[in-house]
Order: structure tokens, then C-alpha cells, then sequence
């Protein structure tokens, strides 16, 4: 033998040089059907996405409609408008707040900027959606108490879950 060559031992057939070597945290070599079927799962659940429209978000959106229909929402949404009442007025303004945040981060932030943890770089930002949130929907509840009583809330969660079930299917 040459010096600086060595033979090919069993060993060294088992194991592929350094360079070639997976780091992984186990010491040993991955057995070769874990590897396959680890692989096998990944690939599955990539080939199957999930539908947008499903039994849960149908559900809502026909309970939206329903709503909608049965208590005349449009119609009182006017007579309210006719009246000018500061509460439904105020709820309207903290809305646009909050949805114009949720765009700025959405449209703005996200999309233009390409900033994914918007809420890390601007920490300020989901509460202050949330909170012109809930105040609108206090705001509406007080001015729609006097049409549809205890059942207003009820009312405002089924248009609220509606629309955000609509919107999913869009994107």
C-alpha cells in the first residue's frame, strides 16, 4: 500500500465523509424508513389544502343573510342614520379607526413593505385596533338597544361573523 492511501473498510462504506455527513442532533444515521416517511407526511399535507368555503364559515354567512332579512338591519341601519344618533355616529368613526389600521398593516406594511411581524415592529398597533373595536361595538349596541333589546348583541355577533366569513372567502 501507498503511503497516504488507506483501504476502503467496512466502516468508511457505512459512513460518507464529513463533508457529506447530515447534521443532525442524533448521533447516529436516521434508519432510512423514518426519513421516507417523515418525507411522505410533509408531502401530504402540502398536496391538500384546505377549502375555503366549509360547513363553519357557510353556516355564518347564511346566518348573516338570515339576520339581515328577519330584523330588517338595513332599514333600522337608515332610520338611524335619519335620526343622527351620536352613538351609532361615534361607533361608525371608531370603526373606520379600526379598520383603517387593519389595512395600513395589511396593505401597507405587509404587502408593500414586506413586513410579516408588523405587530413586533410596531407594537402599538393591535391594541389600538382592538381597542376602537370594542368601543364600536359598544358605541352600536347602545345605539341599537332601543330597537332589538337584549337581543341586539346577539344581532351585531352574527353580522360580525358573517362578514368575517365572507371575507375569508376572498382571500
Amino acid at each position: 500500500m501507498v503511503e497516504g492511501e488507506r483501504g476502503a473498510t467496512e466502516e468508511d462504506s457505512l459512513h460518507p465523509p464529513l463533508r457529506f455527513r447530515r447534521h443532525s442532533a442524533s448521533s447516529g444515521p436516521e434508519p432510512r424508513g423514518a426519513q421516507q416517511a417523515a418525507d411522505s407526511t410533509g408531502i401530504e399535507k402540502k398536496e391538500k389544502p384546505l377549502p375555503r368555503l366549509n360547513i363553519h364559515s357557510a353556516f355564518w354567512i347564511l346566518a348573516s343573510i338570515a339576520t339581515t332579512y328577519y330584523v330588517e338591519f338595513f332599514k333600522t341601519i337608515k332610520e338611524l342614520i335619519q335620526k343622527e344618533s351620536w352613538w351609532f355616529v361615534l361607533g361608525c368613526c371608531l370603526l373606520i379607526v379600526s379598520l383603517s389600521v387593519a389595512f395600513y398593516c395589511i396593505i401597507y406594511l405587509e404587502w408593500y413593505h414586506g413586513i410579516k411581524d408588523y405587530d413586533a415592529c410596531y407594537p402599538a398597533l393591535i391594541p389600538v385596533t382592538t381597542a376602537s373595536f370594542i368601543a364600536a361595538a359598544v358605541c352600536f349596541n347602545i345605539s341599537l338597544w332601543p330597537i332589538w333589546s337584549f337581543l341586539t348583541p346577539l344581532v351585531l355577533f352574527i353580522q360580525f361573523m358573517g362578514i368575517m366569513m365572507l371575507v375569508s372567502l376572498l382571500g
